[in-house]
């Protein structure tokens, strides 16, 4: 999409968030109608079968039709507001057939939730191929220009699904892609690394990490006992622990949050030959955080915070796009890499040692027409995989391989779930599978079974030719059945070092600040003195500030490995695109609608989001320019940046400024409003704020200060 269809997809500067695809009326309306059709950003399942043949005639929403109420059945009914009763003042009757199917229907809505990754937004979108993994992989998904339908789940980990979007923890990054030989789903995090290296101490770090099963709290959160009595015990928690406790733990969005597969995959070509390979995916926005008092705003006053800048983005034109890169490593039978064990999942492998190749990019541009049938119910497994792709004898993949088949049976019903149409294939399927919960396939023939003659032979096997998914012939050493773990699994720190060295100095700061708040939060003495004595293992200095934030003696020295910084693991000193970008524009009533007006039409047309502050809703003055935002409904967390064309006597004004400043935001202010801006604490003499004497200079003064995300050097002079 162009800058002027973005610029256009809004008329007038009008914020993302409408509700429906036409404007509501003020009184009920009373001339039957069929329903409306979905908004123009959003985009329902595709029209296949549960089998994967594509429907000749579009169904489009085929879940309600017709003008007019009916039962599920099709009967039309004459009231939806009153029971059956005997009489007006009497008792309803049994036999009201409608109220009881509208009131069973209710009391069955709800689903079993996820049990981890519960709170979760989702997209639709496409991914297209460069032909960089073409010579790696014989997946056609990786084809030079193909292109592939995908849908997208973003999500928190330990909250439920009423949670708040913002909150310290792991955010879940999966990709269902809709391949022309299958589903495959790439089922990872925005973390490269996990707290375990077996899955069957899962259900041990999500025990540990859920509220306490008495009290049923803390909601969403790792500051509590059992979470550290665990993670300070299983010390080879200790490197994802320390990527939560940074600033990946709170992404400022999922559209500027990195994704992984974390584990180790394999890949096939036409000729045979395997390469081992992690997945990444790299947001062309960057990849940037929210600061931890923002975060906490947020979760209170828009506990949606990143739902709702998705799906406003993807409304507003501003589409997200990630490319997919590959790390590739030979094939070995030791499957190691510099002596990185490549099968344990709680390591990486240095972008500098092995960079990233770039595979293809993902364009999320619809939104969801339905929360429940899409995002609550899409289902996705890691052995969901197309010829090309295979799994390695990693321990924590394997025990996922059991995990996630075993979830979507208990959460969805039965066995069928992939007949649910964000789940169906965009290929042809005949799995001979028959009957089960929610069956709705329409299968033929007598004979579901191989080998057999009664229909014909069908389905056939088909050969490796003729598109078959082939088992990669991986050999296994002589060995004896075992618990055991491999010797280069123990190493528990090292990684840990290699993360916290390679920060920069306000990313390190922000990591000592959150061990000493997480920590703070706990009742055991001996839990928070545990866990200072692993962070010795990492850094002294660290180790040391946060004791002494908890009021505990310095831990005693350990010995730490000699590494090497990476600093591709920093998401500070670079500069990135804006697209899509929030800019808040404080306003009055004396405010000139006209030179608003050319600033809302400039920030779109450099791909910004404009949201127009003002004392009260409309439009600003007489003019058509909307007010997105009142003092009243506005908090600064929503915006990257902000503009001030003039500043109300507010105490709502005054807040919004300081939080702006305190969190490192870039301001551009107009010379006739700086010192009113100054009365209500934004000085144009501090960091990241410029004056101007237009409003149609803002754009250009702030685009250098939004490019680098935040306004660093306030916090580091403070």
């Amino acid at each position: 999409m162009s800058k002027n269809d973005r610029a256009s997809s809004q008329p007038n500067g009008q914020a993302p968030g409408v509700p429906q695809s036409e404007p509501a009326s003020f009184a009920e309306p009373t001339s039957p109608r069929p329903p409306l059709p979905p908004k123009p950003d959003q985009r329902t399942p595709a029209d296949v079968s549960p089998t994967g043949c594509p429907f000749q005639i579009p169904l489009g929403g085929d879940g309600q039709q017709g003008e007019f109420q009916t039962t599920a059945q099709g009967t039309r009914v004459p009231t939806t507001d009153r029971s059956l009763k005997a009489g007006p003042r009497g008792p309803v009757l049994l036999q009201d057939h409608h109220l009881r199917e509208k009131i069973t229907h209710f009391d069955h809505e709800r689903i079993p939730e996820r049990v981890v990754h519960a709170r979760g937004a989702g997209a639709h979108g496409v991914f297209r191929a460069n032909g960089a993994a073409s010579s790696l992989s014989r997946a056609q998904v990786f084809a030079e220009g193909e292109e592939t339908e995908v849908f997208v789940r973003f999500s928190t980990v330990l909250g439920s699904r009423g949670s708040a979007d913002t909150v310290r923890d792991t955010r879940g990054f999966a990709t269902k892609f809709y391949t022309a030989e299958g589903v495959w789903d790439l089922v990872g995090n925005n973390i490269p690394v996990f707290f375990i290296q077996d899955g069957i101490k899962f259900p041990d770090v999500i025990h540990a990490g859920k509220p306490h099963p008495d009290r049923e709290i803390p909601q969403a959160q790792s500051a509590h006992d059992t979470f550290w009595d665990f993670v300070t015990l299983h010390t080879e928690a200790t490197h994802h622990t320390i990527w939560n406790m940074s600033d990946r733990g709170i992404p400022r969005s999922y559209r500027m949050m990195e994704g992984f597969g974390v584990n180790t995959f394999r890949f096939f070509n036409a000729a045979g030959e395997s390469s081992l390979v992690k997945f990444h995916w790299k947001p062309r926005l960057g990849v940037h955080s929210l600061v931890w008092e923002e975060a906490q705003i947020a979760g209170g006053v828009d506990p949606d915070f990143h739902r709702r800048d998705l799906a406003d983005a993807i409304e507003a034109g501003a589409f997200p796009e990630w490319d997919l890169g590959v790390q590739v490593f030979p094939d070995t039978e030791d499957q190691m890499f510099q002596g990185i064990d490549l099968l344990d999942p709680t390591k990486i492998v240095p972008e500098e040692l092995v960079p990233v190749q770039i595979i293809g990019t993902m364009t999320l541009n619809a939104n969801p027409t339905n929360f429940f049938e899409e995002t609550e119910q899409v289902a996705f497994h890691p052995g969901h995989l197309p010829p090309g792709i295979d799994v390695t004898a990693d321990p924590l993949l394997q025990g996922r391989l059991f995990s996630y088949l075993d979830t979507q049976i208990s959460r969805l019903g039965g066995p069928n779930f992939s007949q649910l149409p964000i789940n169906r294939p965009h290929a042809p399927v005949n799995d001979m599978f028959r009957d089960g919960m929610h069956q709705v396939g329409k299968h033929a023939g007598v004979a579901p079974y191989r080998p057999n003659s009664l229909d014909g032979g069908n389905p056939f096997i088909a050969t490796e030719e003729q598109g078959a998914r082939i088992d990669v012939p991986v050999p296994i050493l002589e060995t004896t059945i075992t618990r055991e773990q491999a010797v280069s699994f123990d190493d528990h720190y090292s990684q840990a070092r290699l993360f916290y060295l390679s920060l920069s100095e306000v990313e390190q700061r922000h990591v000592t600040n959150a061990y000493t708040f997480e920590l703070g939060k706990c009742y055991e003495q001996s839990i928070k003195e545990r866990a200072v004595g692993v962070l010795a293992h990492i850094d002294q200095g660290l180790a040391n500030t946060v004791a002494d934030g908890l009021g505990l003696p310095h831990p005693e020295p350990q010995d730490t490995a000699e590494v090497t910084p990476s600093p591709a693991l920093s998401q500070v000193g670079q500069k990135w695109p804006v697209q899509g970008r929030q800019l808040g524009i404080l306003t009055t009533e004396n405010s000139d609608p006209a030179a608003v007006a050319e600033l809302v039409a400039a920030a779109f047309a450099a791909d910004l989001v404009p949201l127009v502050i003002g004392e009260s809703g409309g439009t600003l003055g007489e003019s058509e320019v909307p007010i997105s935002r009142t003092y009243t409904t506005a908090r600064s967390v929503e915006f990257d940046a902000v503009v001030v064309a003039d500043a109300p006597d507010l105490p709502e004004a005054r807040v919004l400024l300081d939080e702006v400043f305190r969190h490192n935001k870039a301001a551009a202010v107009l010379s006739a409003a700086a010192a009113k801006a100054a009365e209500l604490g934004l000085s144009t003499s501090g960091p990241g704020v410029v004056e101007i004497d237009t409003l149609a200079q803002a754009v250009e003064a702030l685009d250098p200060l939004l490019a680098t995300h935040r306004v660093w050097e306030r916090e580091l002079g403070a």
